[in-house]
């Protein structure tokens, strides 16, 4: 079982390489945090939206994605319900002082369970992922090689491990070059708003989003 050749695995990881290294809204949220919250933020960020990420590759292997990309109303559903999700979180931030919305170096727990927990719905409620690993996943699928499950669950799995060489090192860049900016309460309110305006905007790109 999974008995694949070097060509295979040389093929996959570049791919799944440069699909973590190509901006994104999943970056984009993963470094609004970390700018405007630090390391922990960042983190909590990144774990969040590989749990969702997660989720789609579990529901890939068993097919549940494949009506998702099928059923016009279920798409049109789920894209509805995480454009709305990205808009009210882009309203409570440009809502917020400059200190209430998302953790910072010194957050408890709590901030960086709503932000794990934020960004695993997001990815969740973002039908173009659970459409992307249904359409990536399956061209590394080998006849022989195992259930087709399996290898779906494997490669799926391997994808986001490839993120973990990737969004570990931009987190901690992005910390250290913004940690001066965190003692300025003004800033912390731009950047606050800044945040809001950025989950708006992917709310809207994502509405915006045709099967």
């Amino acid at each position: 079982m999974f008995d694949y050749d070097l060509a295979h695995w040389g093929a996959f990881f570049l791919a799944a390489l440069l699909l973590n290294l190509s901006p994104g809204p999943d970056i984009a949220y993963i470094l609004g945090h970390t700018i405007r919250g630090g390391r922990r933020a960042g983190f909590a960020a990144m774990f969040g939206i590989w749990t969702g990420a997660m989720g789609h590759v579990l529901m890939a292997a068993a097919g549940l994605s494949a009506i998702l990309a099928t059923s016009a109303g279920v798409f049109t559903a789920v894209k509805w319900l995480g454009a709305a999700y990205l808009i009210w979180l882009g309203i409570r931030a440009l809502r917020s002082g400059g200190g209430g919305f998302t953790a910072d170096e010194g957050a408890g727990s709590a901030s960086g369970i709503g932000i794990l927990r934020q960004g695993a719905l997001i990815d969740l409620l973002n039908p173009k992922v659970a459409i992307f690993f249904l359409a990536f996943l399956p061209q590394f699928v080998v006849d022989g090689a195992g259930p087709a499950w399996a290898q779906l669950l494997l490669h799926g799995v391997l994808v986001i491990a490839v993120a973990g060489l990737v969004e570990p090192p931009m987190i901690l860049a992005g910390a250290r070059l913004t940690r001066h900016l965190h003692a300025r309460p003004r800033i912390g309110l731009w950047l606050d708003r800044g945040l809001g305006a950025l989950f708006i905007a992917l709310g809207i790109r994502l509405a915006l989003v045709q099967r």
